[in-house]
């Protein structure tokens, strides 16, 4: 209790406060729909089972990252807005002690605390098998989406659902999960009969269903693709440029840093924004929309990408 105290205090009380001020958007602002609606969204991908800070010999990350510096950081957002959507892109297991110990357990029990939305799944989830990851979905109290990926001749059948709808003071905003392919990238027996399905139909799939019967004022892509790829491979970028109807792809695998989040054009003319904040919770994505009475999308307010750590 010390410990969380003291960061909280320090983090927050200054360098956290600094970042997200500029942005933050106070509660007395949150009226009924009928009005106008502020969504705040934050993201992570990558983590790689990263529980505390990157020690002082980290190099250029040193003294960065850690799990209950970022739950100061959500839990002062929360306090500031009424309408959060807290999001992962998978990627949550491997790389520590913590994970060769644990298996997962500890990761999902945080993030759990932290009020995990929603993530999806990355190659490294799979690193301790389908009877592994099945172990400890019980400790997640969050869904993980994932709609290109059939575990039906798995251990996993039934474990995951391809998207879901969330409604924020009226917002309907629905998220769905898409996966890079395994074979070649993970050991055949850690993911079995799993089957790979074509991310982009499945997107377009995605879209219509959110779009249509789920009547979504927003869809977000949760993304494992990978943010760009110079050769055929499908990444972010191709997905934005293919599917139409998608306003947010939140991407991770390839650890990129963006300083903002870039826009593609999609082929109904909409610029769909791809955002994807690093790896191993060094920073912590933000990205506010507001949405007008009446408007079938919402428009970005500002973004940000906040520093979990550092000096204060």
């Amino acid at each position: 209790m010390q410990r969380r105290d003291f960061l909280r205090n320090s983090l927050l009380g200054t360098a956290g406060l600094t970042v997200l001020g500029g942005l933050a958007n106070s509660a007395e602002a949150a009226v009924s729909k009928k009005a106008a609606a502020r969504l705040t969204i934050l993201h992570t991908n990558d983590m790689h089972s990263r529980i505390e800070p990157f020690p002082d010999n980290g190099g250029q990350w040193a003294g960065l990252g850690g799990m209950a510096r970022r739950a100061a950081l959500i839990a002062d957002v929360r306090a500031r807005e009424p309408n959060v959507l807290l999001l992962d892109s998978g990627d949550i297991f491997q790389g520590t002690p913590y994970f060769n110990f644990f298996g997962g357990e500890l990761e999902y029990k945080l993030m759990t605390r932290m009020g995990y939305d929603a993530s999806t799944l990355g190659n490294h989830d799979f690193d301790n098998g389908l009877d592994g990851l099945a172990r400890q979905l019980p400790n997640a109290g969050f869904p993980f989406l994932v709609a290109n990926y059939d575990f039906t001749q798995t251990p996993l059948a039934g474990k995951f659902q391809p998207y879901k709808v969330f409604v924020k003071q009226g917002v309907r905003v629905g998220v769905f999960g898409l996966g890079l392919e395994l074979a070649g990238l993970v050991s055949d027996r850690n993911f079995g009969q799993t089957l790979y399905l074509d991310p982009v139909a499945k997107a377009k799939e995605m879209v219509t269903q959110l779009r249509g019967p789920e009547k979504c004022d927003m869809v977000i892509c949760l993304s494992h693709l990978g943010y760009k790829y110079d050769n055929e491979k499908i990444d972010d970028r191709k997905l934005a440029a293919q599917v139409a109807g998608i306003d947010l792809i939140l991407g991770g695998h390839t650890h990129t840093f963006m300083d903002a989040p870039e826009p593609i054009k999609s082929p109904d003319g909409h610029a769909t924004l791809i955002n994807q904040v690093g790896w191993s919770g060094i920073n912590l994505g933000r990205l506010d929309y507001d949405f007008a009475p009446g408007a079938k999308r919402g428009g970005l307010a500002s973004a940000a990408v906040v520093p979990v750590g550092g000096a204060c």
